[in-house]
């Protein structure tokens, strides 16, 4: 079983402070959560089996940060995770994506990062060997299998040519001094390079309706395409060493513990949940939405999925689901899949301080982030208090005054207000390229937005 960082609640939320404002309540939650999963590690393992995991439902506006706890949780906590929109999914029989799919994506996921991990444990291993291929390349040898140094037992007589075996292993060490020395790194040579091949698609069908075993067969049964590439020195160590690394990690034990990192430790955000909530009221609700609701069921109570690689047992992933819950409510949800959430949280709408708790406090703040910007213009900008206030002001007024789009509302504010700055920053003299930003600063280009209602609507 996959070990969990053995993180405290407490760490979590911290961990979570630094880059989300409030929403207290939420982070509480999800870190209380992601400590069961540890403490059921520490659990004998047939009671272990009869603890089902805490989902939960976040209930809030958009762009309170219902995305970015789960994003950041699944980054603390090195588990796979993706987000996907319920109001994608439709009902088995009607156009659309298949609801198993998420398990095949997130699956996906954890293959491609168990195997960064081994590609990591093989990296200088594999690098001599694409270092050792370049060698005979670039001494025009045929053969681009890494050449070995002769043994004490083998025969020190005339190599092809005439020449020594002793002489060709000095030639080819000056050759890896150079390689080393970067003396080579803008020379072309030619090396061959195996592509795969698409599988191919029955009639219209996409890639997420194929039957798993039959897209597997398929793909088998495409051979790998080998061509013929130019490429500079620099360019053909990268795909030689992951030929390489290719060569050494071992697939199946990657799979094996994808798949079993996938069914312990995975995070699947479900998001637009409330898209597929239809309220009592609705006389005309899309015919799909229960359907749809029918069909997460078995996957949220614990089913075993189908995929290219095995079969993924779904009893253990967290789901995190998520909507603002305006035309709905949870209760709206069939009961069976209510039940399946038993932990409810609601978000705070933000105020114009958590804006500017926002645009200073998280360690990649919007000022953070726009002085880096510019900084590579040779800009040097600083924000005045009164500058961070105006900003706030003007985001909560303008969400005030038309769609609440939450945090995502001071994007459009900061973008407005560099629009100007950020266009003329390559071409300033050197006198001024020191900005001070300033509430004059900010109101000047923000005035003329404010003022007109319609502007204000397409630009903020």
């Amino acid at each position: 079983m996959p070990a969990m960082p053995p993180l405290t609640p407490r760490e979590i939320v911290a961990a979570l402070d630094r880059h989300i404002i409030g929403q207290d309540n939420a982070k509480r939650a999800v870190a209380v959560a992601v400590r069961n999963r540890w403490r059921r590690q520490q659990i004998e393992p047939e009671v272990a089996r009869e603890i089902a995991p805490k989902n939960i439902v976040m209930i809030g506006p958009t762009g309170v940060g219902k995305t970015e706890i789960a994003r950041r949780l699944s980054k603390l906590v090195k588990a796979p995770f993706i987000k996907v929109e319920a109001s994608k999914y439709t009902e088995v029989g009607y156009h659309g994506r298949d609801v198993e799919s998420m398990i095949r994506d997130l699956l996906e996921l954890a293959v491609t990062i168990v195997r960064s991990e081994h590609a990591g444990d093989v990296r200088q291993q594999a690098e001599e060997a694409a270092n050792e291929r370049l060698v005979g390349l670039l001494l025009g040898e045929h053969d681009q299998r890494p050449w070995s140094p002769p043994s004490a037992d083998d025969d020190h007589g005339d190599a092809e040519g005439g020449e020594t075996i002793e002489q060709r292993e000095r030639v080819r060490q000056r050759m890896r001094d150079k390689l080393r020395e970067g003396l080579f790194e803008e020379r072309e040579v030619e090396i061959s390079v195996s592509e795969k091949q698409a599988a191919p698609i029955i009639g219209m069908m996409g890639p997420d309706q194929l039957d798993p075993g039959i897209a597997s067969m398929l793909e088998s049964l495409v051979p790998e395409r080998h061509r013929r590439r130019r490429v500079t020195v620099a360019r053909a160590r990268v795909i030689l060493a992951e030929e390489e690394t290719a060569k050494l990690v071992d697939d199946e034990k990657i799979i094996e513990q994808a798949i079993e990192r996938t069914e312990e430790t995975g995070i699947i955000f479900l998001d637009e949940i409330d898209k597929i909530a239809a309220s009592a009221d609705a006389k005309s609700a899309d015919v799909s939405r229960q359907g749809v609701q029918r069909d997460l069921l078995p996957i949220v109570e614990g089913s075993a999925v189908n995929t290219r690689y095995g079969v993924v047992n779904t009893d253990q992933i967290l789901f995190i689901a998520a909507g603002a819950f305006h035309s709905a409510s949870v209760s709206d949800l069939m009961p069976e899949l209510q039940g399946r959430f038993p932990i409810r949280v609601e978000l705070d709408a933000l105020t114009k301080d958590d804006f500017k708790r926002i645009l200073i406090e998280p360690d990649a703040a919007l000022t953070r982030q726009q002085s880096a910007l510019l900084a590579t213009e040779g800009l040097t900008v600083t924000f005045e208090a009164d500058s961070i206030d105006a900003m706030a002001e003007l985001a909560a007024d303008a969400n005030a005054s038309m769609e609440n789009i939450g945090a995502r509302r001071l994007m459009t504010v900061m973008e407005q207000v560099f629009e100007e700055l950020s266009f003329e920053a390559p071409d300033l003299p050197r006198g001024k390229r020191k900005i001070a930003v300033t509430e004059t600063f900010v109101r000047e280009r923000l005035n003329a937005v404010m003022k007109d209602e319609d502007l204000r609507k397409f630009v903020l």
